[in-house]
């Protein structure tokens, strides 16, 4: 009876851990749709008609679509200079702009030496090898975000000597996916081998 039960708790396991995926997954779907359906009846209410709540969808659509195009082609564009010029002025909200901008740049941005970069480094102690995305440098030291698992979104923010982290041949993708998946998808075991 008690191996019948740990049989059926380790499936359920199993279960639990197949669906978190597509629940996710749905919980995304559900958030944006749930956004853009309190965006539409606010643009609705306030515009009164119908016509006008599309054609406001559609300019606002364009709109962003020319931000994303200039910056992709120029690198910026002016509509983001101004309001970050805007955001700069007003204390507390420009720290958290300021950061939350560079957080989002950093997994963005097509600067491949620092902004993608996943290295390995013993941590919480010796002999224990961790994945860490390099966020900065400085000098000699690396910044390095260590995400925990299965929640990549959490974790520690080390500083470390360029000594003490050994180069990894992952992508961010490939390290989250490591994370997220507790170690199952893990293709590098070449990489794993060569960690003293």
């Amino acid at each position: 009876m008690h191996e019948l039960i740990k049989k059926l708790l380790n499936y359920f396991l199993i279960g639990v851990f197949a669906i978190i995926p597509i629940v996710i997954v749905l919980q995304i779907i559900i958030f944006v749709k749930g956004l853009i359906s309190d965006l539409f009846r606010a643009v609705s209410v306030f515009s009164d008609s119908n016509v006008y709540t599309v054609l406001i969808f559609i300019i606002s659509f364009a709109l962003l679509a020319w931000i994303g195009h200039t910056i992709a082609q120029k690198g910026g564009s002016w509509v983001i200079k101004t309001f970050d010029f805007v955001i700069d002025r007003i204390p507390l909200l420009n720290t958290i702009y300021r950061v939350t901008k560079k957080v989002i740049n950093m997994f963005l941005s097509h600067d491949q030496a620092i902004a993608k970069e996943v290295v390995y480094v013993e941590y919480p102690k010796e002999g224990v090898w961790v994945p860490a995305y390099v966020t900065n440098r400085q000098d000699n030291k690396y910044i390095l975000f260590i995400p925990t698992s299965p929640n990549p979104t959490s974790g520690f923010t080390v500083i470390v000597d360029k000594s003490k982290v050994i180069k990894s041949t992952m992508d961010i993708e490939q390290a989250t996916s490591f994370i997220v998946s507790v170690g199952v998808d893990f293709d590098k075991a070449s990489e794993v081998n060569q960690l003293p």
